[in-house]
């Protein structure tokens, strides 16, 4: 009996220990966001002189003397990456592209609460936080119509939410992609929120692959994609 004890509460101590070291990532934001309260304009103005030093080079570039204000954002699963887009005139031009930091989930939609899927789908930002346990992050409008309709369809409900782009390098569902990246995608999302951030999340980019993914747990992705491919091609 004393040797299950001992061997049980080593096996807890190791358990424990491993968690501490491993998963900083997940505890560390928790605790620091726990603690935070700021505000959309205290964040600009802290982050502000740095992110706008770090996106300089990208607004000349493309020949902006100041931030745009009309974005759309392009998130593409299996190049793990999100490119950010601003408008002149009608037409569409990459401004600046970030690396996922992190990944989960596979191929496809998200369909319910805890899948650990990154949604598909054409969405927009809904608001900026501030106070972030992930730095600063940018709530994703899922789930839109489409989704709620073919929940429907399905007859599944609890499709879960809180669907963020976030800085640091984990994630559950959202799109991380560090905290460089976030401040500066959360300054040019302060001035283009107004007139409405678009947002795609498409399985990998349709306009270089066109094939789409068949994906086994739904029979309707092929009009979602094609939704997609749409939109994409349109810019």
């Amino acid at each position: 009996m004393n040797l299950s004890f001992w061997s049980i509460f080593a096996v807890l101590l190791i358990g424990i220990s491993a968690f501490l070291f491993f998963g900083r990532d997940l505890y560390k934001p928790l605790i620091q966001g726990s603690r935070k309260s700021e505000t959309v304009n205290s964040v600009k103005e802290a982050i502000g002189k740095n992110a706008m030093a770090r996106l300089k080079p990208h607004l000349t570039r493309a020949n902006l003397e100041e931030l745009p204000t009309k974005l759309l954002l392009l998130g593409f699963k299996k190049e793990r990456k999100l490119e950010v887009y601003f408008k002149r005139g009608e037409k569409y031009q990459l401004l600046r592209s970030y690396p996922f930091t992190a990944f989960s989930g596979k191929m496809g939609p998200k369909l319910r609460e805890g899948d650990k899927q990154i949604p598909e789908g054409i969405y927009k930002i809904e608001f900026l936080n501030p106070n972030s346990s992930y730095h600063l992050s940018m709530k994703v409008s899922y789930p839109n119509e489409f989704d709620k309709e073919m929940a429907r369809k399905d007859g599944r409900t609890q499709l879960g939410g809180d669907i963020f782009i976030h800085g640091k390098k984990v994630t559950i569902g959202c799109i991380p992609i560090g905290d460089e990246a976030i401040e500066e995608l959360f300054l040019l999302a302060e001035n283009a929120l107004n007139q409405g951030i678009k947002v795609i999340i498409s399985p990998h980019d349709f306009r270089f692959e066109p094939v789409f993914p068949e994906i086994e747990s739904v029979d309707w992705e092929e009009k979602l994609y094609e939704n997609i491919r749409l939109e994409l091609y349109s810019i």
